[in-house]
């Protein structure tokens, strides 16, 4: 009977990722039908925690995510958990052994969001490296399904694309994070003061970062090739839009990408891949 309620644990992390990112979604559905379960109990977990310390503003919080840390490693550990979507993960972790240490590192970047407000350069490299290189990483792990080989190839522009992802959604909620969470992430930044050659810099980094995830993607497996290329090829039309637009805007809206637009993407992304034309 635990198999009926694997499948409701699979089925809750799969409804978390469509209720938190239609664009994570998307690229979900371009993965080979055997992958789309694991990366979505992957990323229910993530977005969990993320939760606990951006959202749940009238509860102990700290609290929140030791008990979540403590449940997931004993999930880990006795292979289920009553939290279904834990009982999902804990599946991924054991099948593709995914290091406990990226687990730790991922958790105790969302420690940092609990305190935290300002981020030097080496605290800012710190929390890019929990909270989206080592997320890159478990994907990375699915993908290459014990092909210790070709992980260890693509490691490195697996955690470069996490990077440019997550600094893509700083500069997105760069409004929302310092007016209504007091966060802000960019090292040696006055974001009262930010200025276009202040967002020029970061615009650069990030290039950089994309530059060098791309090349990763290229090299993927042809079961997750399609889906993470979506997925880079959504950020970088966002990324594109946060470029054209000044400081003082960027600071005052949150700049997003209509479905409508999401889906017209993934038709064009679908087909450059399998042109090969990316």
């Amino acid at each position: 009977m635990k198999d009926m309620f694997d499948k409701l644990s699979a089925d809750c992390s799969k409804l978390t990722t469509k209720s938190y990112s239609t664009s994570f979604s998307l690229g979900i559905l371009f993965l080979n039908k055997k992958l789309r379960n694991p990366i979505y109990s992957i990323y229910g977990f993530v977005r969990l925690a993320d939760e606990i310390v951006d959202s749940f503003h009238d509860y102990d919080k700290e609290y929140l995510l030791e008990k979540f840390r403590t449940d997931c490693l004993e999930a880990i550990a006795h292979g289920i958990s009553l939290n279904p979507v834990l009982n999902s993960f804990q599946q991924v972790v054991n099948e593709f052994k995914i290091e406990m240490e990226l687990i730790e590192l991922f958790l105790e970047s969302m420690k940092m969001d609990l305190k935290r407000t300002e981020y030097t350069l080496e605290t800012f490299d710190q929390y890019i490296l929990g909270s989206a290189q080592v997320v890159g990483l478990m994907c990375l792990r699915v993908f290459t399904n014990g092909d210790e080989v070709t992980y260890e190839k693509l490691k490195h522009s697996a955690m470069k694309l996490g990077s440019a992802f997550q600094k893509i959604n700083f500069l997105r909620d760069l409004k929302a994070d310092y007016q209504n969470l007091s966060r802000n992430y960019f090292p040696n930044l006055d974001l009262s003061k930010f200025t276009n050659a202040e967002k020029l810099l970061i615009e650069q980094d990030i290039e950089q970062d994309f530059k060098e995830g791309l090349e990763g993607i290229k090299r993927l497996p042809s079961t997750s090739g399609s889906g993470v290329y979506l997925a880079y090829i959504y950020y970088k039309k966002l990324f594109n839009k946060i470029k054209k637009c000044n400081a003082e805007k960027v600071m005052s809206e949150r700049i997003r990408i209509s479905n409508r637009q999401k889906f017209g993407l993934m038709f064009d992304s679908m087909l450059r891949y399998k042109m090969n034309a990316i």
